[in-house]
């Protein structure tokens, strides 16, 4: 009986550049899940309305592009095989959000921010420095991102225009989805990060949003 083979760190660098060329390449994640908005018929959006929900759109697929890298640079670091494990197959289930963000976008004739690259690297680093410190620590940071992106999800709930219920669908699963990466990073022994941290994540996240609703 053959036994598989142990990852490498070299072996885990690759897999980490696989994955980032195919979060960064239009049409390459492939979702395990249909979308939410597929029975949905298209709403008339005017072209004001359509541009406002590519923008918003736009924003959280920029954001599970930043929750691929974070998660990423997490199971890179981690010091104990089930916080990799974690970290992983969290990263696949965001996978899943990434492919249905960038659907609509092309079923809104838009498509990702050019920005993405940035905020890909930035998180990944980030995302790194964490596991390096403590795996405490680094899922206080995926509860606390993931606080930050539910945030963000319930305001897309109440800017999205009212008839955009393809947009809508996406975004409630998302929030569904997003909120239990939060309490399970919690539960599996995550720091408690102060309010001060928090505030700071929340002006970064805001400079972020802002940029990629329009680029």
């Amino acid at each position: 009986m053959s036994s598989q083979r142990q990852l490498t760190g070299l072996d885990r660098l690759l897999l980490q550049a696989d994955r980032a060329l195919r979060t960064l390449s239009p049409g390459s994640p492939c979702h395990e899940r249909l979308s939410p908005a597929r029975s949905v018929d298209e709403a008339e959006l005017s072209d004001s309305e359509r541009r406002h929900a590519a923008g918003l759109m736009r924003v959280n697929h920029s954001g599970e592009v930043c929750a691929q890298a974070l998660y990423q640079g997490q199971a890179l670091t981690a010091k104990l095989p089930q916080v990799r494990e974690e970290m992983e197959h969290a990263a696949d289930e965001e996978i899943d959000h990434l492919a249905w963000c960038e659907q609509r976008l092309r079923e809104l004739d838009s498509r990702p921010s050019l920005l993405n690259p940035l905020w890909y690297s930035l998180s990944f680093g980030i995302g790194a420095a964490a596991g390096k410190i403590s795996d405490r620590v680094s899922l206080g940071f995926v509860a606390a991102t993931e606080e930050q992106v539910c945030k963000h999800l319930e305001s897309h709930l109440q800017k999205l225009p009212a008839q955009d219920e393809k947009s809508r669908a996406v975004v409630e699963q998302m929030l569904v989805d997003e909120a239990r990466h939060q309490h399970a990073a919690l539960d599996a022994g995550g720091a408690r990060f102060p309010g001060p941290v928090k505030g700071l994540m929340t002006l970064v996240s805001r400079a972020m949003t802002s940029a990629s609703y329009r680029v």
